[in-house]
């Protein structure tokens, strides 16, 4: 299993996928803290991503018609915050580039997902809604890990 793992580090991290930061970090009850936090965020985000698509699934079956761009999106999403979550986990684990990859998709998800939201007629107001809480959740997870405590833990290495 963790031949496979290190193959998907190398794919996911690149070159720094073999860089762990020093534990001393890791267990600081600061870090420790942040990561709870960032575990129930993304839980949340992963509850609303699962109840979208049940909406989605309930509303199709009772008539509704479901725009193909909620189907996509809905899929999009709960596999984007799965990823998020093997991210988080080999962060939780000391690898440098699990933390660099959550925190820049936690700031780019956002963004893209609020602009998405703003084009006129694109998803349903519910999808909006959804839209907009997820954004709001990812920029909270952004928030911890963008943290000066964090971003110590998870410094640059040197080249």
């Amino acid at each position: 299993m963790e031949n496979l793992l290190a193959k998907i580090d190398r794919l996911a991290g690149g070159k720094k996928a073999g860089i762990i930061v020093p534990s001393d970090g890791l267990e600081h009850p600061k870090t420790k803290r942040a990561f709870a936090w960032i575990t129930w965020l993304l839980v949340f985000e992963l509850v609303l991503g699962f109840g979208a698509v049940v909406y989605a699934v309930l509303i199709a079956r009772a008539g509704e018609p479901v725009p193909f761009a909620v189907w996509m999106r809905t899929i999009v999403v709960l596999g984007m915050t799965v990823t998020l979550f093997y991210f988080f986990w080999r962060a939780t684990k000391g690898f440098y580039w699990g933390y660099q990859r959550l925190r820049l998709f936690t700031q780019i998800f956002p963004v893209i997902t609020l602009v998405m939201a703003a084009i006129p007629g694109l998803y349903p107001v519910w999808m909006i809604t959804e839209q907009i809480v997820f954004s709001l959740v990812m920029i909270g997870v952004g928030d911890f890990l963008t943290g000066d405590h964090l971003r110590e833990v998870f410094r640059k290495p040197e080249d």
